[in-house]
């Protein structure tokens, strides 16, 4: 009986177990539903978090990042890769995508910073922590999102090919930016009527009452 008390007492005083980190090459990574895990990297290949799953940093070179319903991540990065939050699903920090596009479910949460380079950011009944940047792509805030931080569109540096349209920024009915919008290069925003949002610069609103702006 001495001997079991012993066991109990020194398994209690001993640190739980850190969640492995897992790195690959030319391969996917999948997490299960419920299960943790500590940094999580991989080239050429996916990464997904089952619902209910956790994770540390996410980082992925050509594939995308997904989080089921409920997945939990410290923060997301891809390059030549989407991002995708499920509902309730959080990333604690900076959620970043170089090539691709960004999608947030209702309900789904950042800490910090949404930005990419090129693809569309779409934020549906979810908040952002931080602030909403890109370079040319679409931006689309509906459900009720919400973004603490702002919105900047940066100018585009390099060579640019052809007559490009504008990036498309819709803020969406009982959408609401809590800092400024910043545009430094040209842009179509639209703003509903029911929407809030800080002072704008760099672009003039066009302001809309029905479901969805003009085409």
């Amino acid at each position: 009986m001495r001997s079991l008390i012993l066991v109990a007492a020194l398994s209690l005083a001993l640190p739980a177990l850190a969640a492995d980190d897992i790195s690959k090459v030319n391969s996917s990574i999948r997490i299960e539903a419920g299960r943790e895990a500590g940094d999580l990297d991989t080239v050429n290949g996916s990464i997904r978090l089952g619902e209910g799953a956790s994770a540390q940093q996410v980082e992925t070179v050509n594939g995308g990042v997904r989080l089921e319903r409920g997945a939990k991540a410290e923060s997301a990065e891809t390059v030549n890769g989407g991002i995708e939050l499920s509902e309730n699903a959080i990333v604690t920090t900076e959620v970043e995508a170089v090539n691709g596009s960004i999608e947030l479910a209702p309900g789904a949460e950042t800490g910090s910073d949404v930005t990419n380079v090129n693809g569309s950011i779409s934020i549906r009944g979810a908040r952002v922590g931080g602030r909403i940047e890109t370079v040319s792509g679409n931006i689309t805030l509906s459900e009720g999102a919400r973004v603490v931080g702002g919105i900047k569109v940066d100018k585009p540096s390099g060579w640019s090919w052809g007559k490009q349209r504008p990036p498309r920024i819709v803020i969406g009915p009982d959408s609401e930016v809590g800092g400024e919008l910043v545009f430094e290069r040209e842009v179509e925003l639209y703003v509903h009527s029911s929407a809030k949002t800080g002072a704008i610069r760099g672009a003039e609103a066009i302001r809309y009452d029905t479901p969805t702006p003009p085409n």
